[in-house]
């Protein structure tokens, strides 16, 4: 009797979707489905499993211990990727209400968009990029995570809609508003996802410049605080109202923004990079992330069968074919702390005295 009332649950929330979302939007009952057939959840849609699993994975709990921007900071407030994580979902979930999409599925894609990200932040990613053969871009990583990572090399086997918002998320210094329809994500809810990515990280990352005092809060661009607010909160609501207001499906199927906000975005981005990341302050301690990358990497490759043995030992047998690759896999799944921690159980010579 229970069995059944619980399948009951999930045809309702699927039937809710039917009757009250857009027609534009996703509807779980309409997913194209998983790499390999299951059975459905008698509760859940298949978009409410996905972000589950993605909550309960392994590589999702790292992410409370990698680097956003800031390298070890001391204070408490700083934030780290999975905050960021939890602002982009949390930003997403707004913008999908607005526009009737499927929450869920928004949900979804934003908890597991940044899975890939390496130890250290894009300074760790810059790295292992030029270690790789091939290279190496976290949101390529972030779906080899849900693909073929997690779960012992199992994989979490999410849906098509979901895996496709996870790998098309990033947007890199490109453009915004300009992209390419190819290049954008295949639902509208990998859409939202991909401009609340940029939402969160421009407010998030100057509000933490600001708390570090890398930057005075009268060194912002007059023009944008007019129009944007001198507040984060007010900076959120502004961006996410233009997208709202700018996003019709009857004129174009796609999550738009004004081209005021767009030209915005890119100034405050440009600022970011000029003033934050690239200042002397938060960008010098990465020239000794890339020492401990760069000494991980060559000592485990240097010894495949030392690493396998004790650094992967449960390491599946497919990716053993690829060794180079499992290398990267391990040093990307790795927190800040565990990186540095390993690198001076490997290279700091441990004390040691006579009786």
């Amino acid at each position: 009797m229970t069995e059944g009332f619980n399948h009951h649950v999930r045809l309702r929330s699927e039937d809710v979707e039917l009757q009250i979302l857009s027609p534009h939007a996703t509807r779980a009952a309409q997913s194209a489905g998983r790499r390999s057939d299951e059975d459905h959840c008698p509760v859940r849609t298949v978009f409410q499993r996905d972000r589950d699993r993605v909550i309960h994975s392994k590589a999702f709990r790292r992410l409370a211990h990698k680097t956003q921007v800031f390298l070890s900071p001391e204070g408490d407030h700083y934030r780290t990727r999975i905050t960021h994580t939890l602002e982009v979902a949390q930003i997403a979930r707004t913008i999908a209400r607005g526009l009737r999409l499927n929450e869920d599925l928004t949900e979804a894609i934003a908890m597991g968009h940044d899975l890939g990200h390496t130890p250290f932040g894009h300074g760790g990613e810059a790295v292992l990029n030029d270690l790789l053969p091939g290279g190496f871009r976290h949101f390529e990583q972030s779906l080899r995570v849900v693909d073929e990572l997690e779960k012992d090399g199992k994989g979490l086997n999410l849906t098509d809609e979901v895996r496709d918002g996870i790998v098309r998320h990033s947007k890199g210094k490109g453009p915004i508003l300009s992209t390419p329809p190819e290049r954008l994500p295949k639902t509208l809810e990998g859409q939202v996802v991909r401009l609340a990515d940029i939402v969160a990280y421009l407010n998030h990352d100057l509000d933490d410049a600001l708390r570090g005092q890398v930057i005075r809060a009268d060194e912002l661009p007059e023009d944008l605080v007019q129009r944007m607010g001198a507040r984060t909160s007010q900076r959120i609501a502004f961006m996410v109202g233009d997208i709202l207001e700018a996003t019709d499906f009857e004129r174009e199927a796609r999550v738009l923004c004004t081209t005021e906000l767009d030209a915005s975005m890119h100034a405050l981005r440009a600022f970011l990079y000029e003033r934050v990341y690239e200042n002397p302050v938060v960008h010098e301690p990465f020239s000794k992330v890339r020492r401990i990358l760069t000494s991980l990497w060559e000592i485990n490759v240097g010894d495949l069968d030392r690493f396998f043995a004790e650094s992967w030992p449960d390491c599946p047998e497919r990716l053993r074919a690829d060794p180079e690759r499992a290398v990267g896999d391990y040093l990307a799944s790795m927190t800040d702390r565990y990186a540095m921690r390993r690198w001076q159980e490997l290279f700091v010579p441990r004390r040691w005295s006579l009786m």
